[in-house]
Formats: structure tokens, C-alpha cells, sequence
């Protein structure tokens, strides 16, 4: 196993394999890869929870890629959500994507600027 060397290095996305089952919150601020489960809360920069992969919890990210499923909130800038994705709770964005979904039942809030309050 190599040792970082820089900071470039440091900022490795963090995966969670299929099958892999995490009990505990994500705190990062780079890319947190879900194909497995996590029950609890995810913060970092990047959120993808890929087919298959599932979050029960609340998430925060500048940037979310969903196609697996969510149970609980998020608030994000950037929400690009896709074809089979599933989530309950509220989604909190800045703009949103929808690509082919039909698995939504969640609260939908856009986020205001804060020049606009």
C-alpha cells in the first residue's frame, strides 16, 4: 500500500462496494462513491449512489448523482437524479435534473440565493 505523498493524492474518492454494509456517518470533502449500504448521515463534495447502492440518512453535497436510494433528506447545489432512483424525504437544490425517474416521493425545495433573502 503506498502512503500519500500530496495533497492532489489526499483527495482519493471514498467507495463503498456492493455488498459492503457501513453503520456511521461519511464526513469527507471529496467524492463518496455508495454502491453498498450506509445508515447514517453523508457529507462531501461529490455524493454518487450508484444502482443498487442506498443511503438511509441525510446527505449534503455540493453535487448529488442518484440512481440507487435514499431515505431521508438532502440538500444540495446540483441534484441530477436518474431513471430507477428512489427517494423519500425532502430534497433541498439549487437546480435539479431529472432524467426518466418515476421513483420520487420525496418533498421537492429549491434553495435560495442568498442575495435573494
Amino acid at each position: 500500500m503506498l502512503a500519500f505523498t500530496d495533497s492532489d493524492e489526499k483527495k482519493s474518492p471514498t467507495v463503498i462496494g456492493a455488498g459492503c454494509k457501513i453503520t456511521g456517518n461519511i464526513d469527507t470533502n471529496h467524492t463518496v462513491q455508495i454502491h453498498g449500504t450506509v445508515n447514517g448521515n453523508v457529507i462531501a463534495e461529490t455524493i454518487i449512489i450508484g444502482r443498487g447502492g442506498s443511503v438511509v440518512g441525510n446527505i449534503k453535497a455540493r453535487s448529488l448523482f442518484l440512481h440507487g436510494s435514499l431515505k431521508g433528506d438532502a440538500t444540495i447545489d446540483n441534484a441530477n437524479v436518474f431513471s430507477n432512483a428512489q427517494m423519500t424525504g425532502t430534497l433541498f437544490y439549487k437546480t435539479l435534473n431529472i432524467t426518466g425517474n418515476t421513483g420520487l416521493e420525496c418533498k421537492l425545495a429549491k434553495k435560495k440565493d442568498k442575495k435573494d433573502e
